[in-house]
């Protein structure tokens, strides 16, 4: 097992890739003491058995220059294969301002090729590549070095087998005719503005019981504060107070340094210093919102009118359509997307791209009254009207 620690050598390596269909990619990285995941491993391979053309590229070695993977990366001859790239992508639009391309994401091709919803990289190995990983160093401090010899091969192991997979699932794919719907999928994965975390946004990822616009104006004030401290620190947001602590201080509206000492979910430090001083100054800011400029919570589909026995109905039409297209309901059409489309709504992913054609149409004519649903033994069929 090659471990590249110069920049010379992993330039080698990355001229021979780039002479390749494809290369494989995976990181190994660090984030529970951290806002910004700490990337401490990259395993790459491209075409070739066992732990041939396969490395492990060593980013904390002093002087190493990651410039020759970026510029594969930007090389659009050679795919770049993951699995569950999220976070990977996150890494390397943050720290250097890349993401990947020509992209493909082995867990999404696998849910539109039948394998169920977010499927995992093991059980892939075993069901695609027909082998067995062992797992014993996946809870594993990585920044720690040297690395054993178990790390490494448990860390190469996860390129060497997603070669098998890629090939797979790339000539599924093309014979089942569904490469367009990976295509639809990963145009997230592919868009900067799902790397980016704007403080001013960040309330709306807190769950929240009440939609009252001058509450939503305290929470949003909070979010934004306590997004910029822990971007500023490299500190995870928890650290600097957590959710409900949030929403309770939303809800107090506390003015002093003694009205957030009788918090019961503020955190010792955030009861003093400059994170106090934040939420006091937040907490006035919500208050002093002008009206205009007050937040507006989504939709609440708790409290859309859904009609139940038209919600029904479509769950067993999705049912129908999972079975006979193998892809997982909750990726086709999770319930949320079925009741909105119960109740009249419309903007509902559900009804658009390739899902539009597995389920949407037909959804949408059955709520016309154009289809009607039957049972013939253990199936459902759909009868036009």
């Amino acid at each position: 097992m090659k471990t590249i620690t110069t920049t010379e050598d992993l330039a080698a390596f990355c001229q021979a890739a780039a002479k390749a269909p494809y290369v494989t990619v995976d990181t190994e990285f660090l984030r529970e003491r951290t806002y910004y995941s700490k990337l401490c491993l990259i395993q790459l391979a491209f075409p070739g058995k066992g732990d041939e053309n396969a490395v492990l590229v060593d980013p904390l070695v002093d002087g190493l220059d990651l410039e020759p993977l970026l510029e594969l990366f930007r090389n659009t001859a050679v795919v770049k294969v993951f699995h569950a790239a999220r976070q990977d992508l996150e890494i390397f639009f943050i720290d250097h301002g890349v993401i990947p391309d020509p992209l493909f994401d082995t867990q999404v091709a696998a849910m539109v090729c039948g394998f169920g919803e977010q499927v995992g990289y093991e059980t892939l190995v075993k069901r695609i590549a027909k082998q067995a990983l062992d797992k014993s160093s996946r809870f594993t401090d990585w920044s720690r070095r040297p690395l054993t010899e178990a790390q490494k091969k448990y860390a190469l192991a996860d390129v060497t087998h997603l070669r098998v997979i890629y090939e797979y699932l790339a000539a599924e794919l093309e014979r089942t005719g569904r490469a367009r719907w990976v295509a639809e999928e990963l145009a997230v994965l592919t868009d900067p503005e799902t790397y980016i975390t704007r403080p001013e946004d960040a309330w709306q990822r807190v769950k929240t019981r009440s939609s009252s616009p001058r509450f939503l104006a305290i929470v949003q004030a909070l979010a934004a504060f306590r997004e910029e401290y822990a971007q500023s620190r490299n500190i995870p947001r928890n650290r600097v107070f957590k959710d409900d602590a949030l929403t309770e201080l939303a809800s107090t509206k506390p003015v002093t340094m003694e009205d957030l000492g009788r918090s019961r979910l503020l955190l010792r430090e955030a009861r003093k210093g400059p994170i106090a001083d934040g939420i006091l100054a937040a907490v006035a800011a919500g208050v002093d919102c002008p009206k205009d400029q007050l937040p507006k919570a989504e939709n609440d589909r708790d409290q859309l009118q859904v009609n139940p026995a038209l919600a029904d109905l479509l769950r067993v039409l999705l049912k129908a359509r999972t079975e006979s297209s193998g892809v997982a309901a909750r990726l086709i059409a999770p319930a949320a997307d079925l009741d909105a489309i119960a109740a009249g709504m419309r903007d509902v992913k559900a009804l658009t791209g390739w899902r539009r054609e597995v389920f949407g149409e037909d959804a949408l004519r059955l709520c016309d009254g154009k289809l009607a649903l039957t049972v013939k033994g253990r199936d459902v069929e759909v009868i036009e009207l």
